[in-house]
């Protein structure tokens, strides 16, 4: 039986490879996001048959609404949600840091990611599907400059536990997924195009790539449904935890 798998942020990065390792291997997939042109073309290159656009803002939950309502029938089923969507914005560190960044991170990784679930319960709890939630490295490994960004995905760290507690019973699996560094759209997106920024991020690493994560959570989720994956935590081999920070007075 073909099987459904919605996945959120599928505009690019990891959303994007995730999508077209699922359709690849059969799936129907649901791929939502906001850029509109780039859900068509994966339309474009798997046919409608394979793939269905969902176009809505993560902090939109009207438009996310009219999109689900909006679905052919043969996507309504969901087996699998994805809660990919999600960004990082700034890098200063907390007195410098601009409320409104703050409140979008909040309300994409979090507001965003609890409303589309709280919405898709049902239809997973009746198929005994699966949630796999994109968290990170930084929900446990605190950082600079990460402050709401890390603290969004403790939140989502935190809320898959409190998912699989509340779905005791039900067969629906919950996997919080905790990538390290990936080289994507990420660190544009946080830096606001910056190229040079993300240039010297990457420099003389080798990161994961979206690919790498897209074939974790094609493996999750291909699990038999009596094995759940709890937590999965992936970094590149070049990367791996620093020393605690230690500010020292200076003596007059």
């Amino acid at each position: 039986m073909t099987k459904t798998i919605m996945i959120t942020g599928a505009t690019a990065g990891f959303g994007a490879a995730m999508a077209r390792r699922f359709a690849e291997a059969d799936w129907r997939v649901v791929a939502t996001g906001r850029r509109i042109d780039r859900l068509e073309r994966l339309v474009e290159e798997f046919g409608s048959e394979r793939v269905a656009v969902a176009p809505f803002d993560m902090q939109d939950s009207t438009a996310m609404e009219a999109a689900l309502a909006a679905l052919p029938d043969p996507f309504r089923g969901i087996d699998v949600l994805v809660n990919n969507a999600g960004l990082a914005l700034g890098t200063a560190p907390v007195p410098q840091a601009k409320l409104d960044d703050w409140l979008t991170m909040i309300n994409t990784n979090i507001v965003g990611l609890v409303t589309l679930t709280h919405k898709l319960l049902p239809v997973l709890i009746e198929r005994k599907g699966a949630i796999v939630n994109l968290s990170s490295v930084a929900a446990s490994y605190p950082y600079s400059g990460g402050n709401v960004y890390g603290a969004t995905k403790s939140f989502v760290q935190q809320f898959s536990l409190g998912l699989r507690s509340d779905l005791h019973g039900t067969g629906v699996r919950v996997t919080s997924i905790e990538p390290g560094m990936a080289e994507t759209e990420f660190t544009l997106v946080r830096t606001k195009g910056n190229q040079e920024a993300s240039k010297a991020l990457y420099q003389g690493v080798q990161p994961l790539t979206a690919q790498d994560i897209a074939d974790a959570i094609f493996w999750v989720v291909n699990l038999p449904p009596h094995v759940n994956i709890n937590r999965l935590e992936l970094m590149p081999v070049n990367q791996s935890w620093a020393g605690f920070q230690v500010y020292r007075e200076q003596k007059a």
